[in-house]
């Protein structure tokens, strides 16, 4: 699961659904365009709700992970329109994963000559 936090609250979501809405956002503001769209939330007793978000240029929101005793929230056809979305805008999708890649290990050393 994963948390959006946006101006004054946040919202817990499934973590497909909550990347695949800052992709969307992010290929929204590169067109200096906007959308409103509503995703399933995870409600503080386990009822599911939804949010209903305002995406453009002036979008600030964060995610983070959150583990939930309840179960992930998961809309594929949500997911993969936001995908589609953001694909037609012209912002590839980026996989993410836990795994460090070569520049992530790239040791830069640099020499300062304080004289």
């Amino acid at each position: 699961m994963e948390r959006i936090h946006y101006v004054d609250g946040s919202v817990v979501t499934g973590t497909a659904i909550a990347q695949s809405l800052l992709r969307f956002g992010e290929a929204l503001a590169r067109r200096q365009s906007s959308a409103t769209v509503r995703i399933p939330t995870r409600q503080a007793d386990g009822a599911v709700g939804s949010a209903t978000f305002l995406l453009g240029p002036a979008s600030q929101m964060v995610t983070e992970s959150e583990s939930s005793p309840y179960d992930e929230l998961i809309d594929d056809a949500l997911v993969a329109s936001f995908e589609r979305e953001a694909s037609l805008i012209g912002v590839p999708r980026v996989q993410i994963d836990d795994q460090p890649t070569a520049a992530a290990e790239l040791s830069v050393s640099l020499d300062v000559d304080e004289s």
